[in-house]
């Protein structure tokens, strides 16, 4: 009785892994990697002064440091092309203005020869100042040229010494420049000027920020950053959107990239034929402190201006990324050589800037445009509102008809079998 209570399990088991297979197919990529340029990772080091502080794990932040650096060299993947970049390693005076110059590559961006990489770590010496700006933009400069992901990833124990050269400006002229640097920031102490300080370094590209307090996290963080930029990634489009839907240009299926000032709208045009479906998003990112109270639209006009259909997002508070989207399905034609039809997006925001902060660059936006075949009857489009989950809601209903017959006979067999002993 044990064997057949199993079996009759097993075969439930089995059915329902079968409707989950098909319930759920193979997703297919929205994207592929453009280019395919190696990867590339600066690591930016603060060798300032306050280095030699003994609070991690019984020694200075220097050692933890230099640690969690032979460890990630020894752990880098093959692919990524890696670099090591100093601030603050070499000049021990006290005039400001060449303090606020002492940024140096300690190891050059390319394929990774780990013993010199190590060597180079080892003369490390806590030295100077803390010029996290000046650090920021050679190391921008390291990474330029190729189409592979870029990352820097700053490591530092005390707020940039070199105002007015606000770092979180840097990193969001760095931004600007539309190469494709990500900024990843760690903090060596649980200090809240720091954190917000590379915090907003960190957002203004998208990257992130960690607070670290012991050797193991730092070298466990470093390593999954440089492991992140061998993943394969997609890399946005530069555009430009106009004023107007006339003078907008023409998008095909792709991700782009662009700045929008608060307030602002810009438009694009994409031509959808008839039977194909626009599907579009767009995400702005708040790269600065903005007021609370906000939003953004993203609609699909005519050439005309009838609007066609609406994409909105609104939020109230510190928000780094507000998204919407939209679909628009092309009815197919009875005409053989029936000519597309160009459809206008336009991207609208209502972000406003706080007190004090400054409005250009414009906010960064990225907008991601897909023109794909459309279903083939509006049966597929939408199912009492459902559309294509309609089908995998009936299938789970199938299912749970079936396990629950099955477990009912069982159940029955088994009262039969427990009555005859």
């Amino acid at each position: 009785m044990i064997t057949r209570t199993r079996l009759a399990a097993g075969a439930c088991a089995l059915l329902a892994a079968l409707a989950a297979g098909m319930a759920f197919p193979a997703g297919a990529v929205a994207g592929e990697p453009t280019g395919e340029d190696a990867p590339k990772v600066d690591l930016v080091l603060d060798v300032s002064g306050s280095m030699r502080t003994r609070d991690i794990d019984g020694g200075t932040r220097m050692a933890a440091a230099k640690q969690a650096f032979n460890e990630v060299l020894d752990a880098t993947p093959e692919e990524v092309q890696l670099g090591i970049r100093t601030l603050g390693a070499d000049y021990p005076g006290d005039d400001r203005k060449t303090g606020c110059k002492d940024t140096a590559q300690l190891y050059p961006v390319g394929p990774l020869d780990r013993t010199e990489a190590k060597t180079a770590v080892a003369t490390l010496s806590p030295t100077g100042w803390t010029p996290i700006g000046p650090a920021l933009l050679k190391a921008a400069d390291d990474l330029d040229g190729g189409d592979g992901s870029k990352r820097i990833v700053l490591i530092s124990d005390g707020e940039d010494t070199c105002a007015p050269l606000d770092p979180c400006e840097v990193a969001r002229e760095i931004s600007a420049k539309g190469i494709g640097v990500t900024i990843d920031t760690l903090g060596l102490v649980p200090s809240t000027k720091l954190r917000k300080q590379l915090s907003c370094i960190a957002e203004a590209t998208g990257g992130t920020y960690t607070s670290v307090e012991h050797t193991d996290e730092l070298t466990d963080k470093v390593n999954q950053l440089v492991d992140r930029a061998a993943d394969p990634v997609v890399t946005p489009v530069a555009t430009e959107g106009a004023d107007a839907c006339a003078k907008a240009p023409t998008l095909k299926s792709g991700l782009y990239t662009d700045r929008e000032e608060f307030g602002q709208q810009r438009w694009y045009r994409v031509d959808v034929e008839p039977g194909q479906e626009l599907r579009a998003s767009v995400s702005v990112g708040a790269d600065r402190a903005v007021n609370p109270s906000y939003g953004v639209l993203l609609r699909a006009v005519t050439v005309h201006g009838r609007e066609i259909v609406r994409g909105e997002a609104a939020g109230n508070g510190r928000t780094d990324v507000l998204s919407t989207g939209l679909r628009y399905p092309k009815q197919e034609s009875d005409e053989e050589d029936a000519p597309a039809e160009a459809v206008c997006l336009q991207v609208t925001n209502s972000f406003s800037v706080a007190s004090g902060v400054k409005t250009t660059p414009g906010l960064p936006l990225e907008l991601t445009v897909d023109v794909v075949d459309g279903p083939s009857d509006s049966d597929d489009v939408a199912a009492f509102g459902l559309g294509r989950g309609w089908w995998l809601l009936g299938l789970l209903v199938l299912v749970g008809f079936v396990a629950g017959l099955l477990w009912g006979w069982l159940s029955r067999w088994r009262f039969a079998m427990w009555r005859t002993n």
